[in-house]
């Protein structure tokens, strides 16, 4: 079963995120993830949204996911995303 990334995020320091954003997808590959979303435009329909920014990444599996965000690659820049935004991510089981 699919499983999917999502992080909603406020930027806070362009350049150091925009270094992030280009470190990303060579950390994705190995576990088979791909983008679904990559902070395209938003338009809440319903409730309240505190993030103007919004990525999904598809992976095979729960263990795939898990195992990128756990990475020695994914680990050495996520201090990029951490200090130069904040949000919430989370990880998502898909349906069969």
């Amino acid at each position: 079963m699919h499983a999917y990334v999502v992080a909603a995020e406020t930027v806070t320091d362009q350049s150091m995120f925009d270094a992030y954003r280009q470190a990303v997808p060579a950390t994705l590959s190995a576990f088979g993830g791909r983008f679904v979303a990559r902070g395209g435009a938003l338009s809440l329909l319903e409730g309240v949204w505190h993030h103007p920014r919004l990525v999904i990444i598809e992976f095979p599996s729960r263990d795939a996911a898990e195992s990128w965000y756990r990475s020695e690659d994914y680990q050495k820049i996520i201090s990029l995303r951490l200090n130069s935004s904040s949000g919430n991510l989370v990880i998502v089981d898909g349906v069969d």
